[in-house]
């Protein structure tokens, strides 16, 4: 029986006290690539610095999270992300959240900056886009951002017709086994589209999750679209490979 082969799309490996754990359970698992993400200076160094120690397995993206943002920060944290944006295969996590108490402001100003960087670069990015979906959508579109992943999509369905027609994807979480809205979206949304992801170390029903817990997306997928197992892995692997350029 053919293997199945899998990449966690997104993952905050820095915050793993059990790293090493973790990425051996993963290829134990069938991940055969991980995507790690950064959210703000200290975490894009240290995920820096994870792949460069396991290289050919995890792949950096840099970014700047609303949820870190501070004013007296931001100088700084751009900075870095344009003095090492060849070193990432993306820039991520970036994007808004309007139910954080952060200056919406703030959020636009830092996110478009970042947003001119990726279209300056050539930089596919990593969204995140909570309660906030048609303002993220509408800033990538305004800058013509070619590649771009709607992390964990719980949006409405208009608006993900108008992201599957700009050419993006949407990734798929553990949540699917309980939110409605991930779950529409993910109904809706072609296989040709959709990454699977973890999150790492984000907690789904009180477990806490590993790049290993990309296996639970798969089967959620799965049980979603009536599809095979590895009709699904083939596909959203084959997609990640592209999206990302890895392997």
């Amino acid at each position: 029986m053919e293997e199945i082969v899998l990449i966690d799309a997104h993952a905050h490996l820095e915050e793993l006290e059990d790293l090493s754990d973790a990425l051996s359970e993963a290829k134990s698992s069938g991940v055969k690539a991980i995507v790690a993400v950064g959210m703000d200076l200290s975490s894009n160094k240290k995920t820096l610095e994870i792949a460069q120690r396991t290289r050919g397995f995890v792949f950096p993206a840099i970014g700047y999270h609303p949820w870190k943002l501070k004013e007296n920060e931001v100088e700084e944290n751009l900075s870095f992300i344009k003095n090492h944006i060849q070193e990432c295969i993306a820039l991520g996590e970036i994007g808004l959240d309007y139910k954080v108490y952060v200056k919406k402001e703030l959020q636009w100003k830092v996110f478009g900056e970042i947003l001119d960087l990726a279209a300056e670069y050539d930089k596919l990015v990593i969204l995140h886009c909570r309660f906030s979906h048609k303002r993220t959508y509408e800033m990538v579109m305004e800058r013509a951002i070619k590649k771009a992943v709607f992390h964990w999509y719980s949006g409405p369905l208009d608006l993900l017709e108008k992201i599957l027609a700009g050419g993006y994807f949407i990734s798929a979480t553990p949540a699917l086994a309980y939110s409605p809205l991930h779950q529409q979206a993910i109904k809706k949304t072609p296989l040709e589209r959709i990454l699977l992801e973890t999150d790492t170390p984000v907690s789904y029903q009180e477990k806490e999750s590993r790049p290993k817990d990309v296996r639970i997306s798969l089967k959620q997928v799965v049980r979603l679209k009536e599809l095979a197992p590895l009709v699904v892995a083939k596909q959203t692997t084959t997609n990640a490979t592209h999206f990302f350029q890895i392997g």
